[in-house]
């Protein structure tokens, strides 16, 4: 049989479903990870995504069994695996650093997983060259298994250590940062290709990043962690466009926050009163509305909004940057906007604005 075998075939369905219940770990006196559950499920490309001392990698390592927890469960379909060394798992690992064996050739490094199985697990050897030729296939780099190491790009180490990862038919693949060492562009046609890739094998595939938008582009759901703890999970679209925190806003791109006063069915903002178009679920009283910057429109003078003045205006590609403080306050509020908007044509500093807010959340003022 070709590998990897197509969509519907019983070889996919080996990827396993991930619960983690009540996972705890600590270093020290220091709570790296707090009461986390999360269900990924089987087939599934799931991102961890938070600053670093989130806790993401230390959840990765505990999937993994490079690590232990203090007390919970990791389940591999129906089997508690938290306590199994890592031996026993079956898991694809890929670091941010390759680590190749720089001694052995692309063919070699990914034969390494298979070669080193108990003698009773071991394939032969004909066996051994079949999935690493096809693996070489897959990951794009057929012809070039006598090389070494040194003498690849950084993009082609990374996909010899994915491939070395998928020799050993893998429960569950996991990336720590795979992408880290690499320059943007390469960043950029490697999480193309790894999306293609995951859609052709069915892994249950967990990685690792701190960049929200290889998060937001890779992943069928996101889990964002802070201190470790899981601040919220989603899909790309459910993290960005609806966040359930202050937190979940401020780490998913730029935000304003407006301090502002909620009574009657409306928020007041200094002069300004914007309408609630649906019951916000708070108390009367203090609280800062969250927008983000290309949620900003300009509008004529004449319609409901807020009053801003220009003090800095930059281009970045296709979008103009504005950075505008509003009337009866101190504070800048950004606005982005396309070039070709005409509201962006002719700005200039000190330029008066009315602006409404297309989308926007309500929280309690912090």
């Amino acid at each position: 049989m070709n590998w990897p075998p197509p969509a519907d075939t019983d070889w996919n369905r080996k990827a396993v479903q991930i619960e983690i219940r009540d996972i705890r770990k600590e270093f020290g006196k220091f709570p790296a990870l707090q009461q986390v559950d999360l269900t990924i499920h089987s087939g599934e490309l799931i991102a961890l995504l938070g600053p670093s001392g989130s806790g993401k990698t230390t959840l990765l390592r505990l999937i993994a069994g490079l690590d232990y927890p203090a007390r919970g469960s990791i389940l591999f379909g129906h089997e508690d695996i938290a306590n199994h060394p890592i031996r026993e798992r079956r898991v694809g690992f890929v670091f941010q650093h390759y680590a190749l064996f720089r001694h052995l050739t692309v063919f070699e490094n990914i034969a390494f997983g298979l070669r080193v199985r108990r003698r009773r697990d071991r394939p032969g050897e004909a066996a051994i060259r079949a999935r690493v030729l096809e693996l070489l296939e897959l990951v794009q780099l057929a012809g070039l298994e006598q090389r070494y190491p040194a003498q690849l790009s950084g993009g082609q180490r990374q996909r010899v250590a994915l491939a070395r990862a998928l020799a050993i038919e893998p429960r569950v693949l996991l990336l720590d940062e795979p992408f880290g060492a690499l320059d943007a562009k390469v960043r950029k046609e490697l999480r193309r290709w790894l999306r293609e890739l995951h859609d052709r094998t069915g892994y249950t595939t967990v990685f690792v990043t701190h960049d929200q938008e290889e998060a937001l582009e890779l992943a069928d759901r996101v889990v964002i962690m802070n201190k470790g703890r899981v601040e919220q999970v989603g899909t790309p679209e459910e993290v960005y466009e609806r966040p359930a925190s202050p937190y979940v806003f401020h780490f998913l791109g730029n935000v304003n926050v407006l301090p502002c006063q909620l009574a009657q069915g409306a928020v007041r903002i200094g002069a300004a009163s914007l309408p609630l178009c649906e019951t916000p679920g708070l108390p009367p009283g203090a609280v800062d509305v969250y927008v983000r910057p290309h949620d900003v429109q300009v509008v004529a003078g004449d319609v409901p909004g807020l009053d801003v003045t220009v003090r800095e205006i930059r281009r970045t590609g296709a979008t103009v940057h504005l950075r505008t403080v509003l009337d009866g306050s101190d504070s800048p509020f950004d606005i982005e906007l396309p070039h070709l908007d005409p509201a962006a044509v002719g700005r200039a500093a000190g330029d008066r604005l009315r602006v409404a807010l297309a989308a926007w959340r309500l929280f309690p003022r912090t």
